[in-house]
């Protein structure tokens, strides 16, 4: 009887690989390039990142999140885009997924977008800090109707959420009085329908 009951059960799994190891799932999140951002700086690092590798989760891990943080994301766009863009009068996180989903079709996937970043200054006010810097971002759009190249100065009002991740609260961008190029605002009025 024991016999049989070993042939039956040898028999029923040696056809299914039960026991057998299988490849990993792909993750459904990719985090390339990005690292927890214990320091404002890290925050930064995650952001240039994000945008090279066209990512936006790790985009949107930048930003601040209600789940973690009192802090509501805000985006203050320069005076000419917010007097040309109706979409800044309500403009939320999901606005700059929308914008940055948009974006990341217009690109050949093989080109990244390239976020310079010069004048950078970092300024501890107690459990916040207000980063500043001059910037010129270059999207490689095959789309002639788009500027490839935009330039400003950007604030970025950073805090620590519950878990002790920096994170962007709030996000001032305005027009360089050097450059005549269009403004990062800009872009994200064009790509923000």
């Amino acid at each position: 009887m024991k016999l049989t009951i070993i042939i039956l059960f040898s028999i029923l799994f040696s056809g299914c690989d039960l026991f057998s190891t299988r490849s990993a799932e792909a993750p459904t999140q990719s985090r390339a390039n990005f690292q927890q951002a214990i320091t404002p700086q890290l925050v930064i690092e995650n952001l240039v990142n994000s945008l090279q590798d066209k990512n936006v989760v790790n985009y949107l891990a930048c930003l601040s999140n209600p789940a973690y943080t009192k802090n509501v994301f805000t985006f203050s766009p320069s005076s000419p885009a917010s007097s040309q863009y109706s979409s800044f009068s309500d403009w939320s996180e999901k606005s700059e997924e929308q914008y940055f989903n948009n974006l990341v079709v217009k690109i050949p996937s093989d080109l990244p977008i390239t976020l310079e970043l010069t004048n950078e200054s970092y300024t501890p006010l107690g459990d916040s800090t207000i980063y500043s810097a001059s910037y010129t971002l270059n999207v490689p759009t095959q789309d002639q109707s788009l500027p490839s190249t935009y330039q400003g100065t950007l604030i970025f009002g950073m805090i620590r959420d519950s878990r002790s991740i920096w994170c962007i609260y709030n996000w001032q961008d305005s027009k360089s009085s050097s450059s005549s190029l269009p403004t990062w605002s800009d872009l994200k009025g064009r790509m923000n329908y």
